[in-house]
């Protein structure tokens, strides 16, 4: 047996089965509409705080002084938050895995494959439906994230049937029964 007949014998007799090329399907992150609740809840405090300040402790100039600054404080907390959320996660979905990369300085990433994926849920607050944002909870097999949450998704219902239809044909393609795994 000659070299070429070894490798020809290794050749997978159904070709079918290789991998089709990996797409893209989505990719994404932290949407600030996610945090237009919180701003709202938030200014309507800030002018209540100083409205009371101006009018009942106008006299007392360090008060005044002292609820603006807290009400800049929090202003600041909020934006470097936004900031972290926006810039520390990203996702994408393509049809064979999912990569979710975390981190600012140091980045972690993670890669989930689809045919792993057991469920996909998304919930949204009031205000997240007020704003087309929410929140995906994927659960897999993966060891690293068998839970992994997404905050702040826009559009969520579309991602979250993105991220459910691209498992359901993975499994399809590979001739796994949906249900199993």
């Amino acid at each position: 047996m000659d070299k070429d007949d070894f490798t020809d014998k290794m050749k997978p007799q159904d070709d079918r089965r290789r991998d089709d090329p990996e797409e893209q399907l989505w990719a994404g992150n932290y949407s600030v509409k996610d945090m237009y609740g919180t701003w709202i809840i938030t200014a309507v405090l800030s002018v209540t705080a100083l409205v009371v300040a101006g009018v009942f402790f106008l006299a007392m100039i360090p008060v005044v002084l002292g609820v603006v600054a807290v009400v800049a404080v929090i202003w600041i907390f909020l934006l470097c938050r936004l900031a972290w959320r926006k810039w520390s996660v990203q996702y994408e979905l393509t049809t064979q895995r999912f990569v979710h990369q975390s981190g600012i300085l140091s980045r972690t990433t993670d890669r989930i494959e689809v045919i792993d994926i057991d469920d996909v849920t998304f919930n949204q607050s009031i205000f997240d439906r007020m704003f087309g944002v929410g929140t995906i909870t994927v659960t897999s097999s993966d060891r690293t994230h068998p839970t992994l949450v997404l905050d702040g998704i826009e559009d969520v219902k579309r991602v979250a049937d993105l991220i459910d239809g691209a498992r359901r044909k993975e499994r399809i393609r590979r001739g796994i029964h949906i249900e199993a795994v």
